[in-house]
């Protein structure tokens, strides 16, 4: 990890290695929807563990970060809320479907679940 990012808060820096992690995992699950229909489903298996061993290079990382401050509850809604945030423009903009209802739905319970999770 870089010294200026040392600098930030821990929440931040778990924020940080979490998003990147997840832009990783969305890619591992579905992004094979996309560009492998053609090959055999063990190759996208392959594949996609591939991607995902970079996922976990940053989850464990920013787990143990975020575990300095944060208890296995706040690190959990943290990582969902950012998961819905990369998944959503995922969804639109890579896999080219439509922005659905149910996402805003989605992000209402989960800003909820932020609420009483992190306050004190």
């Amino acid at each position: 990890m870089t010294a200026w990012m040392q600098t930030l808060p821990v929440w931040v820096q778990t924020a940080m290695l979490l998003t990147a992690s997840n832009v990783f995992m969305t890619f591992a699950w579905y992004g094979h929807l996309k560009n492998m229909q053609s090959r055999a489903w063990f190759v996208a298996a392959i594949v996609s563990w591939g991607i995902a061993l970079f996922e976990y290079l940053l989850q464990v990382p920013a787990n143990r970060i975020g575990a300095a401050e944060l208890n296995l509850a706040q690190l959990k809604i943290m990582q969902e809320v950012i998961t819905l945030l990369v998944f959503a423009p995922f969804v639109v903009l890579y896999m080219k479907q439509p922005i659905k209802l149910d996402y805003l739905w989605a992000a209402l319970c989960m800003l909820g679940a932020v609420y009483f999770i992190f306050r004190n």
